[in-house]
């Protein structure tokens, strides 16, 4: 008997095709215009070798080998499921009474499903923060730095993160679009929340189609889709922000800087002019300047700068532009330009960000209120920048320079892990494993043996979303998604909210925890609270029996005629309807920030020599500058044991592309097998050439498992392909403490011998008994 339910996931919606408790296949939800090709995974991922059947304990960890002991390379053993309940809420207990509440870290950081009660990051600090509390991360790997530049510049994160000036009026006014970091198609097939439509290439087709001219700055071609026929300006990684201070240098030379704008709706233009001319430092930051640096000419400087100023000109930049040495500045200058052109909230113009990140940003919508699982206070307010992870484990006690703050790195004794994997996100995992064994406890809840999952002291078992019932939602789609379950949880596996509301009964707050609902009351629960908000801005929604027989929900599309601009009743009135900056304007100099006392954020936007670039002297050593982007086959790390994942590999590795005049003078083919090292690791990494790649940049997917050749030995060639064995783990700077895996220098030499074969898509080293 053939069985289809509906569900959804953060790469596209779907339905679940299932045969005696198989999902077999799936096929994409009927009202998705462009599906996307990575749902065709899903089978694989829900039953693949490496799904975890039962609860684990490390070997290691239970003869005592905890603090100070490498994890990665001992066995586990499996431990029955109420036992290892009553050992974690014991070493909860004992954590938090010997050294604080705030010794446990309740990372999480990761998309895990799409479904927002199971949302497990959402799941475990409601456990945490009802215990007494925990130490949280702020903000996000993809945007971090900019998270904490902008509201100091324009008062809002949502023109990094909300409601961006949309497509439609973009394509109905605009007349040319700046792009750097490009439109990567890619990317549009994701969403966070779960997306019903797919609608990212569909929007800057439109907006091609009514003549947009768009200009792509970016080291790869292909950061455009062909059929947009960008104009395209490569350049040197990291030097953004060198360009767009010799663009703003040109604009001043040549008059065209609108300054009734600058005046009325901006502050600090006198401070920013005197740096870009060098009046304040003696360097003008002229297009000679920049081409060097930027490796753009200063004639192409012009025209990109000339082009911008002679039509109305939206200005963007992706968030991986951020995630480098420095990445604060050229957020901010790129605002700035936008300012200087008078643009921010003319329709269709101005800047925003992320365009080419997500899926969604961009979409004409109607606001809806957010379906999700009420946040749960943390009670003990401590807090690290998202990429402080390793500095936070090394230097326990210390503090660290964040945002105008301080901020204070506990002594943690445990690190517990749901729904996310630190050993994708994060950057130079030799360090991080070092790091990683300073804990007393790691806790993972995971479905698959990944990379945090071996490396973890205690594992759960969790199910994936088509073992459970959920709802999946997004700010940036129109679609309420109903996701039923399709199979029973397989083996041992259970819900993330079922082992956490069994931990809080040993720990004695289970009815607070679980408020008395099973899964069922939740959704209803939530669904009716979500259906009262939206009655409160005039929208209609169905019953919960409605929409869950139906499927989905779809809102009300936005009037045709309504195309909307941010920051438009700001251009009108700046007076009456101030920024959320201290000045109310936008703010090219603040004074805020200027009071930090940052040597490398002064309070304006400034060019920064990165630490690793391409003109750095290490690029004798180093000779390639290693950008780790998205993939198009998997969603970060998740789907990689899939099929669309594994047919793009190399001799099972993942792929790096380099162009073919350096493979060439390095005496290298395509589909060699390389190992592509710097101080910090190496992995191996099958070769692919492509002439639409600037030279000396190389490009490598983030996501491939993390497979060291000798498991728990920091240094070990990871086997398969795991760019973050790479990256440097520096922030951005200390105003955004951002990662900055973007500025990164390698070598490459043929990997000569024998392969070693890749295993970290089977389970690791089990033994059944001590």
């Amino acid at each position: 008997m053939t069985v289809i339910t509906p569900h959804a996931s953060h790469w596209g919606a779907y339905d679940a095709i299932v045969e005696h408790g198989r999902v077999v296949g799936v096929r994409p939800f009927a009202r998705d215009p462009v599906p996307g090709p990575l749902i065709e995974s899903v089978p694989d991922v829900v039953h693949a070798a490496c799904r975890i059947d039962r609860a684990y304990v490390r070997r290691g960890w239970l003869e005592g080998k905890r603090a100070g002991h490498l994890r990665g390379g001992d066995p586990f053993i499996p431990i029955p499921a109420d036992q290892v309940t009553r050992l974690i809420a014991a070493e909860v207990s004992r954590v938090r009474a010997e050294h604080g509440h705030d010794a446990i870290f309740g990372g999480s950081y990761g998309w895990s499903s799409a479904g927002r009660f199971h949302h497990a990051r959402g799941q475990l600090h409601r456990f945490l923060g009802l215990g007494g509390g925990y130490t949280a991360q702020m903000n996000s790997y993809s945007y971090a730095a900019g998270q904490a530049l902008l509201p100091h510049v324009l008062g809002t994160n949502e023109v990094l993160l909300g409601r961006v000036t949309d497509w439609a009026a973009i394509a109905r006014h605009a007349g040319v679009m700046l792009c750097l970091g490009g439109l990567p198609l890619k990317n549009g097939q994701v969403t966070s929340g779960g997306a019903g439509a797919s609608e990212y290439s569909v929007n800057f087709r439109k907006a091609a189609e009514a003549g947009v001219r768009f200009l792509c700055v970016s080291p790869y071609l292909a950061d455009m889709p062909e059929w947009m026929h960008a104009e395209w300006t490569p350049i040197r990684p990291g030097t953004d922000a060198a360009l767009l201070l010799a663009m703003a240098y040109w604009l001043i030379a040549e008059g065209r800087e609108d300054r009734d704008f600058l005046t009325s709706h901006c502050t600090g233009w006198d401070r920013l002019a005197a740096y870009v001319t060098g009046a304040s430092d003696g360097l003008p930051k002229t297009p000679d300047w920049a081409a060097p640096i930027t490796g753009i000419s200063a004639e192409r400087i012009i025209a990109i700068a000339r082009a911008i100023s002679d039509a109305p000109a939206m200005l963007t930049a992706t968030w991986s532009i951020q995630r480098a040495d420095f990445g604060e500045q050229p957020f901010w200058m790129l605002t700035a330009l936008a300012a200087m052109l008078g643009g921010i909230g003319k329709p269709g113009q101005g800047v925003a960000f992320g365009y080419g990140s997500i899926n969604g940003m961009g979409t004409p919508r109607r606001e809806i209120p957010s379906f999700s699982l009420p946040a749960t206070r943390n009670p003990t307010g401590r807090y690290i920048s998202v990429s402080s992870i390793t500095r936070m484990l090394e230097s326990p006690g210390g503090v660290e320079s964040f945002n105008g703050r301080e901020v204070p790195f506990p002594d943690t004794r445990m690190i517990w892990w749901a729904g996310g994997n630190p050993f994708h996100h994060h950057q130079d995992l030799n360090r991080l494993l070092r790091a990683w064994a300073k804990t007393d406890t790691i806790i993972v809840q995971e479905p698959w043996w990944t990379a945090v999952a071996r490396h973890a002291d205690i594992v759960l078992p969790a199910t994936t979303s088509l073992e459970r019932n959920d709802i999946a939602s997004s700010g940036r789609d129109r679609f309420l998604r109903a996701m039923h379950q399709a199979i029973p949880p397989i083996a041992g596996a259970r819900n993330d909210h079922d082992w956490l509301a069994d931990i809080a009964d040993e720990l004695g707050y289970r009815d607070r925890f679980t408020e008395q609902r099973n899964e069922n009351a939740w959704l209803r629960h939530l669904f009716d609270r979500w259906r009262r908000a939206c009655a409160a801005t005039g929208v209609e929604t169905p019953d919960f029996d409605r929409f869950w027989a139906d499927g989905y929900w779809e809102a009300p599309p936005p009037e045709p005629c309504r195309a909307f601009t941010q920051f438009a009743e700001f251009a009108l009135d700046p007076v009456a309807h101030p920024l959320d900056t201290p000045s109310g304007k936008i703010e090219l100099f603040s004074e805020t920030v200027a009071g930090f006392g940052y040597a490398e954020a002064p309070g304006h936007p400034v060019w920064n020599t990165p630490r690793e670039w391409l003109g750095a002297p290490e690029a004798r050593r180093f000779p390639f500058h290693l950008l780790s982007f998205q993939p198009s086959t998997r969603l970060h790390g998740q789907l990689d044991p899939g099929r669309v994942a594994m047919a793009d590999k190399i001799q099972g590795r993942e792929p790096i592309i380099m162009h073919p005049e350096d493979a060439a003078a390095h005496g290298l083919a395509a589909c060699d097998i390389l190992r592509v090292f710097n101080d910090r690791g190496a992995c191996l990494a099958g070769l692919r050439l492509n002439e639409g790649l600037l030279r000396g940049v190389v490009m490598m997917a983030t996501g491939a498992w993390f497979d060291p050749l000798e498991p728990g030995v920091p240094g070990s060639l990871c086997v398969h392909g795991n760019a973050n064995v790479l990256t440097a783990d520096v922030g951005t700077s200390r105003l955004g403490q951002g990662p900055s895996a973007q500025s990164c220098l390698v070598a490459v030499e043929r990997f000569e011998g024998a392969l070693p074969p890749v295993r970290v898509h089977a389970p690791p080293v089990i033994e059944e008994a001590m």
